[in-house]
């Protein structure tokens, strides 16, 4: 079957396909912070980082209980590669608010791919045609893979003053411009996640024309019709980091269980023959079941009552945080758990533990593990005003 059909048929079964690849490149990867070949055109043949790009541009336009399970098993692979791609398949998200041209532009072949660092205060000024900006943004995970760049920002008029939203606060908007136009900088040294080579970028004086540039504050201005764009982008986003944070535990837990068969601790009968670690290995798995389960049930449950149009309302976007969270920080106690029973068979580089442990850690400081988010959900489940615009 040709590559395009089969993911179109089960993007699933071509990544974990490709899991072997994965496994064997993993150090290549961390150590430079790059995917190597063949691995990464077999995954742009796939089109797996255009998963949720629009069929009318070439995406799959997949489902998100199918963008999950990709994930899942992209990551229990490489945690890195499956970052790149859910933070490439995010960036997606902002094709339907752009003129159709200008996303034919940008997505003009199966191996275009959008890298962008998050909002930290920078601005743009409004000029004649478009918007000039300077400045330097962090955290651009897959600057290495990609084609094009963005940056997230407020917007400076003429006047000077800045360009405000309808609840009045300041607006934010996204600029898009080729990759070449940005000078990528070399600082992405962390504890995990060391393939994705998040690192920062500068801006010199870039124009960016209107029509490549938009704003993700207004869902229901979207171009493209169907149910997976009724879910505002930031709740997709939490999904992409929920399939990576399931897919490094799964991976994890999987891995135990075949130390457990084999390994018998000094002073100790063996591992899968210990009560104790039958005890605890049965919780994890019953923890992993229960969060997956949960999420996919509510994914589920939100993408079938989705309209063409109407964008799903705050309780349903909390529902889906609240789904994705506790998916996020289950897998981040079975990642502990799984380390620390393991011992020293954990400590080791180039063990089925270390590595995905990191990631997982430096995955938990990201703003989508935030411990707040349960407030904010909360919040909204006991009818107080929404503060947090999932």
């Amino acid at each position: 079957m040709p590559m395009d059909q089969l993911v179109a048929a089960d993007p699933v079964a071509h990544a974990r396909a490709l899991r072997p690849g994965l496994l064997a490149a993993a150090d290549e990867i961390e150590t430079t912070q790059d995917f190597p070949e063949p691995l990464i055109s077999q995954m742009h043949e796939a089109r797996l980082f255009q998963l949720l790009l629009p069929r009318s541009l070439g995406g799959a336009q997949t489902d998100p209980i199918t963008y999950l399970r990709t994930l899942i098993e992209v990551a229990q692979g490489d945690g890195s590669v499956a970052w790149n791609m859910f933070v490439a398949n995010s960036s997606c998200l902002l094709a339907p608010f752009l003129p159709e041209e200008s996303a034919r532009t940008i997505y003009d072949s199966p191996r275009a791919q959008m890298a962008w660092g998050f909002p930290a205060g920078q601005t743009a000024d409004a000029v004649d045609g478009g918007y000039r900006i300077s400045g330097r943004w962090d955290f651009a995970s897959g600057s290495r893979q990609a084609t094009w760049m963005g940056a997230h920002g407020f917007v400076r008029e003429k006047d000077g003053s800045l360009r405000l939203n309808e609840r009045g606060t300041p607006l934010i908007r996204s600029w898009l411009f080729p990759k070449k136009q940005a000078e990528l900088l070399d600082n992405w040294d962390t504890v995990g996640m060391r393939g994705t080579c998040s690192q920062s970028y500068n801006v010199h004086d870039v124009f960016v024309p209107e029509e490549f540039s938009s704003t993700r504050e207004y869902p229901e201005q979207r171009r493209e019709p169907g149910p997976l764009y009724a879910i505002p982008q930031q709740g997709l986003y939490a999904v992409g980091v929920a399939g990576v944070a399931l897919g490094l535990a799964r991976a994890m837990l999987d891995s135990f269980r075949e130390l457990a068969m084999q390994k018998t601790p000094r002073g100790r009968p063996r591992m899968a023959s210990d009560k104790l670690v039958q005890a605890g290995y049965a919780k994890m798995e019953a923890q992993y079941g229960a969060a997956l389960a949960y999420l996919e049930a509510t994914i589920e449950d939100i993408y079938a009552g989705a309209g063409e149009w109407d964008v799903i309302p705050f309780q349903e976007r909390a529902r889906l945080r609240l789904g994705c969270s506790h998916a996020i920080h289950a897998s981040i106690e079975i990642a502990d758990w799984v380390h620390k029973e393991a011992g020293v068979s954990s400590i080791f580089h180039g063990t089925p533990f270390e590595r995905r442990w990191r990631d997982m850690h430096t995955l938990g400081a990201q703003i989508q593990a935030r411990t707040a988010h349960y407030e904010a959900i909360g919040s909204i489940f006991l009818g107080e005003p929404p503060e947090v615009f999932f």
